[in-house]
């Protein structure tokens, strides 16, 4: 029996038991970083419609274009502020590894989310420079 794919979000879990069900619809984030988790995978997994829909829509893009040549192959949460199941506001400051054409690469960003209609949307990110 094959065995269950790892979450990309690096939680631990198999992507069924954890992103999954949110990419799916089934679920909605608890939390501000569970959402940049579950956004992170989805980036990782080219799911555009995912990412659409958290996206708040006063920053949202038309669509998301991916990179095929880049591949995201990890992610370290550096800080959290606010962002919990009952808060408004979050921010997640996070660390997203990546490849391109075989190099690696580190994408590190303070995103700012917001609880819209009950649901976190993410809303911008600040991208520092290493």
């Amino acid at each position: 029996m094959p065995q269950p794919r790892t979450c990309p979000c690096a939680s631990g879990s198999t992507y069924a038991d954890c992103c999954g069900p949110l990419h799916r619809g089934a679920r909605e984030a608890m939390t501000a970083e569970e959402l940049m988790r579950s956004r992170y995978s989805a980036f990782a997994l080219h799911e555009a419609t995912y990412l659409l829909r958290t996206w708040h829509p006063a920053t949202r893009p038309p669509t998301i274009d991916f990179d095929p040549g880049l591949s995201w192959v990890g992610l370290d949460i550096v800080a959290t502020e606010a962002g919990g199941p009952d808060d408004v506001n979050g921010v997640v400051e996070f660390r997203a590894h990546h490849r391109i054409g075989g190099e690696p690469g580190v994408l590190h960003e303070v995103s700012r989310f917001r609880r819209q209609d009950g649901s976190w949307r993410y809303v911008r990110g600040r991208i520092i420079e290493s």
